[in-house]
């Protein structure tokens, strides 16, 4: 599989996960009768996380269409930003430390591919 084949479809994988554990966890609140408790004012900071949200969803297409040192680079960047994201933002509910472990394991995956990534392999020349 080319690599950036590849890097895309782990991207997808953790886009699915976040999904996941956020539609869990909204099933439980609304299981438990509570209302989400959202830090800070609550538009600035569904604001952000719909910034830092689209960051994994949008490495989708850029690991399948920018150049290779680019595309290397923004991979590394966008792993470590989403690895913090999601550990930092998360519960310590059940669910959310699966989807939780399974994003870090396929980020550190993607990180570690990325780094190795060789122009060589089947890249996109630009």
């Amino acid at each position: 599989m080319k690599t950036t084949k590849k890097l895309s479809t782990l991207w997808i994988i953790v886009v699915m996960n976040i999904i996941i554990a956020d539609i869990l966890s909204v099933f439980i609140e609304l299981e438990l009768k509570n209302t989400l408790e959202i830090f800070g004012e609550v538009k600035t900071t569904m604001a952000i996380a719909a910034f830092i949200l689209n960051i994994p969803i949008l490495m989708i297409y850029f690991s399948r269409s920018l150049s290779f040192k680019l595309n290397r680079i923004l991979n590394i960047l966008a792993g470590f930003i989403t690895i913090l994201f999601v550990v930092g933002g998360g519960g310590l509910t059940p669910h959310y430390i699966i989807c939780t472990a399974i994003e870090v394991i396929v980020l550190i995956v993607i990180i570690r591919t990325s780094w190795n990534w060789s122009v060589n392999e089947n890249s996109i020349k630009k």
